[in-house]
């Protein structure tokens, strides 16, 4: 079928779809894995850094959502830093997002096969989901939404009642006491600090709904609706679950598995329980894979309309109105990272291609004019400022990767545009 390289893609998502593929994309692995990390940053303590990743990710929040108002078009940050700051803000934005969330595709789509495949069949199955879900998407968005809301409905039911039961357990055993086991600051600031920049990876997914602008209905009100309502939720189905797995088993018992959940619930009356939490766990790795793969498509198709990557990445389905060649371009690399790298600097490095998208929202945010302004500059600055401390806590071996890749993209461009030059 002929590709629609000019088209446009079609206005189809009302506020509850947004809302649902918001929550789908940051209620994903990340709860179910990103607070052993946490803990072993900050024991307790990650209760602080909870709060510090969740002020964060409001500031980002409604950096996105006034710019998303002004700009309701794909390509969400990349969109926002090439209009208020200039092209080379916007690209950098942009590749860091690609990149970055390459890299996560990857790694939520093994998280996903660790819970389910027979050892050593874990990089095949994680290659079929990433194939099976990039077909959903190539099929329509509305298609997208409706997975989405299937996923984060079961996830939340699973959730509720592991908080259920990790309460139970604990007003049956040992109690509360254990919670602050070594008290919140154990590990220190720089402990605390770490702990949100790990804990800051698994919100990280609101903006998605940013980059969909283009297929949003009424996107100057739906999106900033969307993306507070989305985080909202988010921030209190985590700190639910971070007070009961800690009440369950303790600082020292959530930095000691890498199964959290299923481990707070098997101490408890419920361990019935326990498969459903590695059931949700495969379908909240899926529900993140699948609305990053929707978000990194359309910012690909973004920057492909501007020529920042090749232009025939910027096709439209004509049926389907969705970005299919940017989509299957996603689906292949991710695939390849899946069959070949070893992924455990990929999330270190997807952090920092995250904050600095981020950044660079803040940034955007910070100049737009008043009749555009929907909250206080304060929150912009705060932002931009927490992103860079948040960036620096990262681990050096992360730091080095982001550099190195963040390099590369400022050549390809630099040689785009000289090429560009010569043929003018």
């Amino acid at each position: 079928m002929a590709s629609n390289a000019g088209g446009t893609l079609a206005r189809r998502l009302g506020t509850a779809d947004a809302v649902t593929i918001g929550l789908g994309s940051m209620i994903g692995a990340g709860v179910f894995a990103a607070f052993t990390p946490a803990a072993r940053s900050a024991g307790a303590g990650l209760l602080l850094g909870l709060l510090i990743a969740a002020f964060v990710a409001y500031c980002n929040a409604t950096s996105s959502a006034q710019l998303a108002a002004a700009y309701p078009s794909s390509g969400g940050t990349y969109l926002y830093g090439r209009k208020q700051l200039g092209e080379w803000p916007g690209f950098l934005a942009g590749w860091g997002f690609v990149i970055g969330k390459t890299a996560s595709s990857a790694a939520m789509a093994l998280t996903f096969a660790a819970y389910l495949a027979p050892a050593g069949w874990e990089r095949p199955l994680a290659i079929a989901a990433v194939l099976g879900l990039a077909a959903v998407n190539y099929r329509g968005v509305t298609r997208t939404a409706r997975l989405a809301r299937i996923i984060v409905a079961a996830v939340l039911l699973v959730l509720l009642l592991l908080v259920a039961a990790c309460f139970a357990g604990a007003a049956s055993g040992a109690g509360f006491g254990r919670m602050f086991d070594g008290g919140l600051l154990a590990g220190g600031w720089y402990g605390i600090l770490q702990s949100a920049g790990l804990l800051f990876f698994a919100f990280a997914g609101y903006a998605r709904i940013a980059t969909m602008g283009e297929e949003v209905i009424r996107p100057e009100r739906t999106i900033p609706r969307a993306i507070t309502a989305s985080l909202g939720i988010t921030v209190l189905v985590y700190a639910a679950v971070a007070t009961g797995i800690l009440a369950a088993l303790g600082p020292g018992g959530v930095a000691g598995t890498a199964t959290p959940l299923a481990a707070a619930v098997a101490t408890g009356p419920w361990t019935w329980l326990v498969p459903f939490v590695s059931i949700a766990a495969t379908l909240a790795a899926l529900g993140a894979l699948l609305a990053l793969i929707a978000g990194i498509g359309r910012t690909t198709l973004a920057m492909a309309r501007d020529a920042e990557l090749p232009g025939w990445l910027s096709a439209v389905h004509p049926r389907f109105k969705v970005p299919h060649r940017a989509e299957v371009a996603l689906a292949v690399v991710v695939c390849l990272v899946i069959a070949v790298a070893d992924l455990r600097g990929a999330i270190g490095f997807s952090s920092f291609g995250v904050l600095l998208y981020y950044l660079v929202a803040n940034l955007a945010a910070f100049t737009q004019k008043a009749e555009q302004r929907r909250y206080p500059k304060a929150l912009q600055v705060l932002g931009a400022l927490a992103c860079l401390l948040l960036v620096a806590t990262l681990p050096p071996s992360s730091l080095l990767a982001g550099v190195a890749v963040f390099a590369v993209g400022i050549v390809y461009r630099l040689v785009r545009l000289r090429l560009a030059a010569a043929r003018s």
